[in-house]
């Protein structure tokens, strides 16, 4: 990516707030707050981070008013820097072009009766089934698979080897990462008496508008009904996602998490990596599912909740202090139980 110098008062004026320091200054990218030089800007949103800022490099900061920083580093003093960082990246680096060019490339395989909207890209290798609905200004990357009927709207991204199935719906401006599978079987299977028969999916799945799925995701389509992630919503990389689960709006899922069948997601959820829901069960609105928590039945209670089984995180932090004082109560009690076996003894005599 391309770097393109800013001085620091025009930066101010892009973003909108003030500076403290020398205007004139000249920004030459972005680094993070350990790794940044003089001629970086970085930025402090979390306060986690606040123990390295006495010694860091960087020449010039986005940080809260209220946070005091080194002498000599430039400030650019925001309500909301981890925002405003995100734009000065935008502004001051130019994205390269996207590997696809205008057009259908000659390797795609295109069937004929696929309606397709104008400003279509598509890489080699793409293949888009017959009954097919794309809309305006998307781009299809090298080897993405379009199934039979399925619909995409305008301005969405398929990454490299993704496929969209059969009789999906996506909606405008939705990104699907390189290798996501969207609408592939459930796994919905009755015993029998010499195996397994397997449940014909029957149902779809909908992605909403201005979703963003990452790498290498998987969204089963429904046994019967919809799959649905609801608009807004963001799923880091490697996250499996069940037959009939529904997610609300503006929801965000961070890597490794597993949704088993037919669970409700509320708006605006936050869950930590690699949490673990089984089925049937509901997370209300705003909840917010810890790193690694198992969750075994359903939650409303509108905070966080963490650990196996879930539980409300006072709770669950209660629970892991009193784990850890285990070995010093075994201790106590051997102790005590030696004790009352002297007197029982010395009764006895």
């Amino acid at each position: 990516m391309k770097v393109i110098p800013i001085t620091v008062s025009e930066l101010a004026g892009f973003l909108n707030c003030r500076f403290e320091g020398d205007g004139g200054r000249l920004i030459e990218g972005v680094e993070t707050i350990t790794e940044a030089r003089p001629e970086h800007l970085t930025f402090l949103a979390n306060p986690r981070y606040r123990k390295f800022l006495a010694q860091s490099r960087a020449g010039v900061i986005i940080i809260g008013a209220e946070v005091p920083s080194p002498e000599g580093m430039v400030r650019l003093v925001s309500d909301h820097p981890y925002r405003d960082f995100c734009r000065s990246v935008e502004k001051i680096y130019r994205l390269p072009p996207p590997d696809v060019v205008a057009g259908i490339h000659p390797r795609s395989d295109v069937e004929p009766t696929a309606e397709l909207g104008a400003g279509l890209r598509t890489g080699p290798f793409v293949s888009i089934a017959a009954g097919v609905r794309v809309g305006e200004r998307c781009t299809l990357n090298a080897g993405a698979h379009i199934g039979r009927e399925a619909v995409i709207g305008d301005d969405c991204i398929v990454g490299v080897n993704a496929v969209v199935r059969r009789g999906v719906r996506i909606g405008n401006r939705v990104v699907i990462g390189d290798g996501s599978i969207i609408g592939y079987d459930g796994f919905g299977y009755v015993p029998e008496a010499t195996g397994y028969r397997q449940i014909p999916p029957v149902g779809t799945v909908i992605i909403e508008d201005d979703v963003h799925i990452g790498a290498n995701c998987c969204i089963d389509r429904a046994t019967v009904g919809v799959t649905r992630i609801r608009r807004g919503t963001k799923l880091d990389n490697l996250i499996q996602i069940a037959h009939g689960v529904e997610i609300g709006e503006h929801t965000a899922i961070a890597a490794q998490v597993g949704i088993s069948g037919s669970t409700r997601i509320g708006s605006r959820v936050m869950m930590g990596g690699q949490a673990g829901l089984v089925g049937h069960i509901a997370i209300g609105d705003r909840m917010i599912v810890g790193a690694q928590a198992g969750v075994t039945k359903s939650f409303d209670t509108g905070g966080m909740i963490s650990g196996y089984p879930a539980r409300p995180q006072i709770e669950a932090k209660r629970i892991e202090a009193a784990m850890s004082r285990l070995p010093e109560l075994l201790k106590r009690v051997r102790t005590l139980e030696d004790k009352l076996g002297e007197i029982e003894k010395r009764k006895k005599r």
